[in-house]
């Protein structure tokens, strides 16, 4: 087994706002991100099979980078990710529940169509702030 990583970017705004609670509340808990404010975030996908012995690889990347752009990139970028985007509707779009939602799409889509096992998201939304998320 061996894993393939492939890395795409994007720009989105969100703001983490939980609207049960007030202005102030919202302020308390997530201070100045409570205001829409935007990133310019990074996608990393890896994804793990068998060396294919025709091809030489796991995946071919451009498959994983087109799979990649239609159903995540394509949706996310240039957007405001707590209205735009319809598979994080109705939840708060922090970097957790964004992660765990592009998982949500690629797995099936991968395993099913590619014959590669996702194992790994990895979202970053600065320098300093990551998730990684393994499907558990």
């Amino acid at each position: 087994m061996i894993q393939v990583t492939r890395r795409e970017t994007f720009n989105a705004a969100h703001r983490l706002y939980n609207p049960k609670w007030s202005k102030e509340k919202n302020f308390e808990i997530f201070g100045p991100c409570s205001r829409v404010h935007g990133h310019n975030w990074e996608l990393f996908v890896s994804v793990e099979g068998e060396v294919k012995e025709d091809t030489g690889f796991v995946i071919d990347l451009k498959i994983l980078r087109d799979v990649m752009r239609e159903h995540i990139i394509d949706k996310v970028d240039h957007t405001y990710l707590n209205e735009d985007v319809d598979f994080l509707a109705g939840q708060l779009p922090s970097t957790e529940n964004f992660a765990i939602a592009i998982w949500k799409i690629l797995q099936p889509i991968l395993k099913n169509n590619h014959g590669v096992d996702l194992c790994k998201i990895k979202l970053t939304e600065t320098d300093n702030h990551f998730v990684e998320y393994y499907g558990k």
